[in-house]
């Protein structure tokens, strides 16, 4: 009955931001909003497990720039949950990124997305999903034609989310772009056994802490989403992963332990 009564992630977040200041809320939203999308607006809060908001800061580590800054608004939303008593356990503490190099230093741009390596399925859902943000162009402008015709303009809330949602979109679609112009496409593999971790590998792991079964794709830093079971190879257990035959015992130093998987099963 309590994970019923818990709020969507969408309803927690906005009854969150509504305890801002306007200069905290307008700091605080993109990164709260790029939280929202990795997990989907629609997930009950009470869910999210301390795994997963590790999984989180891992991505976050490998792939964004001024990571520690950026995950602070999510940190703050984390608290808050605990302290309304709407999650069981602070997650706050599982969110950090990693203190380990990223490895290869690669600069932002377009020489990053000439090294990405993207599964077949990862190069689909990209195409995909850049062109339907190109369709959604036309009614975000249409949005800030119409907020834009109010003419209080100090308090046009409505005029500034737009804008800010273009500005999101178009930085979306530039990513996207560049990397499916520079990306290699990995061949497609039957599903065999094969000796040792690479990527597009698919990896079956028990926790050894928990007795959880987890199974991740190892993927690029561009196509990682652990909720979706795909694992940065830049990521801390991704980097543990690579090259670790069945058997093999990897550990990933998190900020509230450490965690011990045993390679079950690997499949490319």
């Amino acid at each position: 009955m309590a994970e019923q009564q818990s709020p969507t992630l969408d309803e927690a977040v906005t009854t969150f931001l509504a305890t801002l200041t306007p200069e905290q809320k307008q700091e605080s939203q993109l990164e709260l909003n790029r939280f929202i999308r990795w997990f989907g607006g629609e997930r009950r809060l009470s869910e999210l497990t301390a795994h997963n908001v590790f999984d989180y800061g891992e991505w976050a580590s490998s792939s964004l720039d001024n990571a520690a800054q950026k995950i602070e608004p999510v940190r703050g939303f984390l608290s808050y949950a605990k302290k309304k008593k709407i999650t069981e356990i602070n997650l706050a503490p599982h969110l950090r990124v990693s203190k380990t190099k990223k490895g290869p230093v690669v600069k932002r741009g377009h020489k990053e997305a000439d090294q990405a390596h993207l599964t077949q399925e990862g190069h689909a859902a990209m195409k995909s999903e850049l062109e339907t943000l190109k369709n959604e162009r036309p009614h975000i402008v249409e949005q800030i034609r119409h907020a834009a015709a109010d003419k209080d303009f100090r308090e046009n809330a409505p005029l500034e989310a737009a804008k800010e949602h273009q500005g999101q979109l178009e930085a979306r679609i530039r990513e996207l772009e560049a990397t499916i112009k520079g990306a290699t496409i990995l061949e497609g593999k039957k599903t065999t056994i094969t000796l040792r971790v690479g990527i597009g590998c698919t990896v079956g792991l028990c926790d050894l802490g928990s007795g959880e079964q987890l199974h991740y794709t190892l993927v690029s830093p561009s196509e990682s989403n652990p909720t979706k079971g795909k694992l940065s190879i830049a990521s801390p257990t991704g980097r543990a992963l690579l090259d670790k035959e069945i058997g093999a015992i990897v550990e990933v130093t998190a900020p509230v332990g450490t965690f011990r998987y045993r390679i079950e099963e690997i499949k490319g």
